[in-house]
């Protein structure tokens, strides 16, 4: 693999680990980052010492002028070939949704549909023939939410993720011809730090004994699922949705 991958929401995570392996499977690397530059930094120079080059950018991906900004400086690397939309929010402490309020979820709407929005259609205007780039991949980060709903935690975030999905499906038929596959991963549950940010620090070990797998699953194995998205050997996958769960 060559060029320029850009992972949104990479300072840590799912995004940190896709960076990683990224680095080692041969691209530069662009780190977005949304506040914790030290963080960003740091996978940045993890990639260094792979022997790739890498940036860090901060950008709100809610923000079109932030998000334009991001790929125009991915582009001074060299040209973009592979973009992971990966940036997300829940919003808060899982409840119900009788117990959300209106401003947490069009926020979360607002990154986690309007920033994969904005990220895929940038990417396009960059990779596809239509716009006389040479193509390239993009892999939207989905959830196993998306299909069971997350009941009684964050349904809103559930169904920010099934329209990931559904923006992946459509995009995919409208860019395949173009050179762009368009590709989705839906990890289950997985170890970061998502669940004590969101007061939760038990989450992982309470959950974890309904996976059929028994265990939470590493950042590290849903960013082997991404990169084989990306990969020329995923070379006729086309609008896919890949569940990487354990089997929940």
């Amino acid at each position: 693999m060559s060029g320029v991958l850009i992972v949104t929401g990479a300072s840590r995570g799912v995004g940190a680990a896709v960076a990683r392996l990224g680095a080692s499977r041969g691209y530069d690397v662009v780190v977005n980052y949304a506040s914790d530059a030290s963080a960003a930094e740091e996978v940045a120079g993890e990639v260094r010492a792979a022997g790739r080059r890498a940036v860090t950018a901060r950008a709100d991906v809610s923000s079109e002028a932030d998000v334009v900004a991001l790929f125009d400086a991915a582009a001074e690397l060299g040209t973009i070939t592979a973009v992971v939309n990966n940036a997300a929010i829940t919003g808060n402490t899982p409840g119900r949704l009788d117990a959300q309020d209106v401003a947490t979820v069009r926020r979360v709407l607002d990154v986690n549909v309007t920033g994969v929005f904005l990220c895929c259609r940038e990417a396009v205007r960059r990779m596809s023939a239509r716009h006389g780039g040479g193509g390239g991949a993009v892999v939207n980060v989905s959830s196993t939410a998306a299909r069971t709903g997350s009941p009684g935690e964050w349904t809103h975030y559930a169904a920010s993720k099934a329209a990931v999905e559904t923006l992946t499906w459509g995009l995919a038929q409208e860019v395949a011809g173009e050179g762009v596959r368009v590709n989705a991963v839906a990890p289950g549950l997985v170890e970061t730090g998502l669940h004590a940010a969101a007061g939760l620090p038990d989450r992982l070990e309470r959950i974890a004994p309904t996976v059929p797998l028994a265990r939470a699953g590493r950042p590290e194995e849903i960013a082997e699922a991404v990169l084989w998205l990306l990969s020329p050997a995923a070379s006729y996958a086309v609008g896919a949705v890949l569940p990487v769960g354990g089997g929940r």
